[in-house]
């Protein structure tokens, strides 16, 4: 006699097949079951409260807004102009490398770092050094241009006004000659 050909995995395989089936059957019966096929259209309607959220009740009328078309902005609004930027600004330079030909300056204002390209120096700076300049944005940032040496005015001191010091009298004090001094003492 010959052995069965099924083995316990084969078993195991259409047992699942089996189960899979079975589940696939009743979940199609559900859906028939709860089919919304055939129901009013009132029903199908869903509709948006005040906060924007969907409902299935419709809006009361009584909380009906008017809007004028012409209060719709679409798009960005108008902004009122931004107060323009001071130009010129200063700062220290924190780091440039000469043989790379970039560094950076830390702005004196906001005490950001701003980064400078050679070519858009003026000057030639070093670490240290006080600087005034512009920012250009590009794409990558903020990026200084036209650095140059911060010029510093110096303070002139206030003229001094003269001031009177009272001088005291001075006397005229009259010593004797060394001949006076031997004919004193040869008169003792």
């Amino acid at each position: 006699m010959a052995k069965s050909q099924e083995t316990f995995s084969k078993k195991e395989k259409e047992k699942l097949k089996l189960k899979k089936r079975k589940e696939k059957e009743e979940k199609k019966q559900e859906r028939k079951a709860n089919s919304q096929k055939g129901q009013d259209l009132e029903d199908m309607f869903a509709y948006v409260d005040e906060n924007g959220n969907l409902t299935s009740t419709p809006p009361d009328p009584k909380k009906k807004k008017i809007i004028n078309l012409e209060d719709i902005n679409i798009g960005v609004g108008r902004q009122a102009p931004a107060e323009p930027e001071e130009v010129l600004r200063k700062g220290v330079v924190t780091f440039f490398n000469e043989s790379k030909g970039y560094g950076f300056i830390k702005d004196a204002k906001n005490q950001a770092g701003v980064f400078v390209h050679i070519n858009g120096l003026i000057d030639q700076v070093k670490e240290g050094d006080k600087v005034t300049f512009e920012i250009e944005m590009n794409h990558k940032g903020a990026n200084a241009i036209k650095v140059k040496f911060d010029i510093v005015e110096k303070v002139k001191p206030a003229p001094k006004t003269p001031i009177e010091v009272p001088v005291a009298k001075v006397e005229e004090v009259v010593e004797p000659t060394p001949a006076e001094n031997t004919e004193e003492k040869t008169e003792d």
